[in-house]
């Protein structure tokens, strides 16, 4: 057996495992899906994206990751590979901090040729040395996605990408918004669904964020089921009342991000069913914040008051 076939063995076990199990015991499709009780998990490796304090970060890099710490998170997810990030990643464990997962140059997989795009084989390289499990393809650029026949090329693309980065030892996810929801040049057909059909499960995985998932029209807990055994991560924000759907990720009002507790997602049903169907890491993040320091102490509180 090769090594593309236990991997996607594997994968194909943990699939079968998920859709094997009793309906029992899956939260009701249309109860209530936070239905649970016990400690919620992750709490003990909750992550923050740094992005949320990326202005933080740039100001005072030490400083930023010392309150971080303080706040209670038990890791960061870095936002990108590159040089700088092996002395973020450094610091980050000399706080106590893990370091599994950071946003690689999407460019390396939809314009490679691009100036100053740092290569696949060049990340991988980094990662490698910052001691990664998680790579992730976290964007497309507008004049990137605009068609089918672009977002088939860039399916294939990261499936030669996420190949690369399985056999070096670490996973690659695909990291969403919400202008995947949106319909391309056909009228019908969706990005989303594209990287969903096109991805390959032995090596390409999603960190679904369920801010841009339900921004974008959908429903998270029915798309995390939907996906189950195909999610490596998620990226907990909440999103504000009453926002609607917006599949344009450049209209999004900045008040539409909001501390977890204070917006619509049952954030822990997000996170029971994420342990459920295997999910290993989940980070929060907040695109937007008038104060994000606050909001993170916010959002890891709200989430502790949760626990049990």
């Amino acid at each position: 057996m090769t090594r593309r076939q236990l991997i996607g063995g594997a994968a194909t076990a943990g699939l079968a495992t998920w859709l094997a199990r009793p309906l029992a015991a899956m939260a009701d499709e249309s109860g209530d899906a936070s239905a649970g009780h016990g400690p919620l998990p992750y709490l003990d490796r909750i992550g923050l994206q740094l992005y949320t304090l990326r202005n933080q970060m740039a100001d005072d890099p030490a400083a930023t990751l010392d309150a971080v710490a303080k706040a209670g998170y038990r890791q960061i997810e870095l936002m990108s590979i590159n040089d700088e990030a092996v002395k973020i990643a450094a610091m980050a464990r000399d706080r106590g901090m893990m370091v599994h997962s950071a946003f690689m140059d999407f460019n390396a997989i939809t314009n490679p040729d691009g100036k100053d795009v740092i290569s696949v084989d060049r990340t991988i390289e980094i990662a490698e040395r910052i001691g990664l499990r998680h790579v992730v393809f976290g964007y497309v650029a507008r004049d990137q996605r605009d068609t089918i026949e672009k977002c088939q090329r860039i399916t294939d693309a990261a499936n030669v990408a996420a190949e690369k980065t399985r056999n070096a030892g670490m996973r690659m996810c695909y990291h969403n918004h919400s202008f995947e929801f949106a319909k391309l040049d056909d009228g019908s057909t969706r990005a989303f669904d594209i990287f969903v059909e096109g991805f390959d499960p032995q090596f390409m995985e999603f960190e679904l964020d369920v801010f841009w998932v339900k921004i974008g029209g959908e429903d998270p807990i029915a798309m995390m089921k939907k996906l189950a055994g195909r999610i490596s991560q998620v990226h907990l924000k909440d999103l504000k009342p009453d926002v609607g759907t917006i599949t344009d990720e450049g209209k999004v009002p900045t008040d539409a991000f909001q501390e977890i507790g204070d917006g619509v997602i049952d954030m822990p049903a997000v996170m029971r069913l994420a342990q459920e169907i295997g999910v290993g890491e989940c980070h929060v993040e907040q695109d937007q914040s008038p104060a994000p320091l606050e909001s993170i102490v916010q959002s890891i509180q709200y989430l502790e008051k949760k626990n049990g």
